[in-house]
């Protein structure tokens, strides 16, 4: 299964495109950061976005999508102008018939780290050792992606063994 995991932000977006195999092996697909001019008025940048979105969709359709959720701090600015980032990345996926799966910042840390309060080197170790990559995935951002493509990917697999095994009794 084809998932992309998505860190979204106004002037840097995080992507991941990770491939479980059928010996369930997570294999690295592509991943990367959309980033934004901040000389462009918020509305033009959202635009980039939303097509740079859409070319990752159209490029490798992926079956299953997550996006880390809003984590508000004490920015309000800050949080309007990503929640307006995410909001145009839901629109992209719902354009695609992708209904995205929504993880905290403490879930996806804990899911790749085994520590909900990881820091972002923590993550970025975590994310290279299970993906096996040769050197840590660069920026951050695109770290925090794969990292919320790995969550979705363990998510999917507990709720799958759940389902199994409600089906069975």
């Amino acid at each position: 299964m084809l998932v992309l995991g998505i860190d979204p932000g106004t002037a840097i977006t995080g992507y991941g495109l990770i491939n479980e195999k059928a010996d369930g092996q997570y294999e690295v697909i592509d991943f990367g950061v959309i980033r934004t001019d901040a000389k462009q008025a918020q509305a033009e940048r959202l635009v980039t976005l939303y097509n740079q979105i859409n070319q990752i969709l159209l490029l490798h359709s992926p079956a299953s999508c997550a996006v880390e959720k809003l984590f508000f701090q004490k920015n309000v600015k800050t949080a309007t102008v990503v929640g307006e980032a995410r909001g145009v990345i839901m629109l992209a996926l719902a354009q695609h018939k992708l209904e995205p799966a929504e993880y905290s910042p403490n879930e996806i840390k804990q899911a790749v780290c085994g520590y909900g309060k990881a820091d972002k080197s923590q993550v970025q170790h975590m994310v290279q050792i299970l993906l096996s990559l040769p050197e840590l995935p660069k920026p951050d951002d695109a770290a925090d992606a794969l990292a919320v493509a790995i969550c979705h990917l363990n998510h999917s697999r507990f709720n799958a063994a759940v389902k199994q095994a409600a089906d069975k009794s």
